[in-house]
């Protein structure tokens, strides 16, 4: 390959929760066992070479003052949507800065509901979703996701329709690829929730920001490009941070086609006197969103594809008792140790807590709203997850 996925970066010390810190209250890992960051999401390699190029560039000019979104700014986003994703008829005007994914559903939940009002979301759910409109004083209402006879993750579109007109919903929240399930919705999946939501007249937040990380074959079909319908009723969110891992740059966008959602929105937004641009997150973009980038991209699903495919292997042969579906997109793993606890009579916790032990740092998943699960990250160096692999087997399950 042309880009590194292989080096192991020291990250301790350089700003990184993802190392830096053990998301389990308690946990520690054992001396003798390094560690393996296989939680937060983000990822354990460098970021591509095109965006330290272009924000070194802007670091030779040493004055950041204020400053407004260049030409090249909303160029670059026009021209990204439309090759990677087939998007035409975006404009400028139709593109908007947000801090970030979840400040923008904050806007977008301030917005179109009051406080105290219910949105629909489904579940397994995003655990940032449930922070952000519970900090926002809204009632969640959860639609499960239901695993078919091959294990696939799908909508259950009855009571989606069901929960919307139960609960007098008039605003969901929609995730495409799915986090932490890793579906890459299909085009008649994606028209039928559509349906849904224009029936009960919601107003859709879809966030896309694993748009990108389709694995497999998969590809991502934008929630807006449905129909006509779905163009104007839709808030897509996007992101190069979990693309190109910069989310310490800060620095997301939407596309809204409708006018008055866009009026509203940018105008909640614009209330905190906050969601403001920083310079070298405009200039990693950029750099980002370049044709080597794209190049880097390529080979990036790549590197997760086969990560994807070797843990998915290794525990559907290894670990009795986990039950997962394979990730058609993100880099994410959500295991269902519901039957490995049972028939070991241990807890979820003590599970975690082995895990850490041994210097695989995992994530609790029961904050996405699934019992006895785990998130795992796959976004390292291949030479990693074989060896987290390894040590969950031989000291773990």
């Amino acid at each position: 390959m042309k880009y590194d996925f292989t080096t192991i970066m020291d990250r301790a010390g350089k700003d990184s929760v993802a190392v830096d810190v053990i998301p389990f209250q308690g946990a520690e890992v054992k001396e003798g066992f390094s560690k393996i960051p296989m939680w937060v999401a983000d990822m354990n390699y460098a970021a591509a070479p095109s965006v330290v190029k272009a924000v070194a560039k802007r670091l030779e000019h040493p004055a950041f003052g204020y400053f407004n979104p260049s030409e090249e700014y909303y160029a670059s986003i026009i021209r990204w949507q439309r090759e990677r994703n087939g998007v035409e008829g975006i404009e400028p005007e139709h593109i908007g800065y947000e801090n970030g994914v979840l400040g923008a559903v904050a806007a977008a939940v301030q917005a179109f509901t009051a406080p105290g009002e219910a949105v629909l979301l489904h579940a397994p759910t995003y655990v940032g979703f449930t922070h952000t409109l519970e900090d926002n004083g809204r009632k969640i209402i959860l639609s499960d996701l239901k695993q078919d006879d091959e294990g696939v993750w799908r909508m259950d579109y009855e009571d989606m329709d069901r929960k919307l007109k139960e609960y007098k919903i008039h605003f969901a929240v929609f995730c495409s690829p799915h986090n932490p399930c890793g579906r890459v919705w299909t085009r008649e999946e994606i028209e039928k929730a559509m349906e849904i939501y224009k029936a009960n007249s919601c107003v859709v937040v879809s966030d896309e920001i694993w748009s990108d990380l389709t694995l497999n074959g998969h590809k991502h079909i934008p929630t807006q490009t449905i129909s006509e319908d779905a163009r104007q009723r839709v808030i897509a969110l996007y992101a190069p941070s979990k693309t190109f891992n910069l989310a310490g740059l800060i620095g997301s966008y939407h596309i809204i086609y409708n006018k008055y959602l866009r009026d509203r929105m940018c105008r909640q937004a614009e209330l905190s006197h906050y969601n403001s641009m920083n310079v070298l997150s405009m200039h990693a973009l950029i750099g980002a969103y370049e044709p080597e980038g794209a190049e880097w991209v390529d080979e990036l699903r790549e590197v997760l594809a086969a990560n994807v495919n070797y843990a998915y292997d290794y525990i559907t042969e290894n670990f009795d008792g986990v039950e997962l579906s394979k990730p058609e997109g993100t880099y994410m793993l959500y295991l269902d140790c519901s039957k490995w606890c049972e028939a070991k009579g241990k807890s979820l916790d003590e599970l975690i807590r082995s895990g850490i032990e041994r210097g695989v740092i995992w994530q609790d998943g029961r904050p996405f709203n699934k019992p006895n699960t785990i998130r795992m990250n796959l976004a390292v160096p291949h030479s990693l997850v074989i060896e987290a692999m390894e040590r969950l087997k031989e000291y773990v399950f």
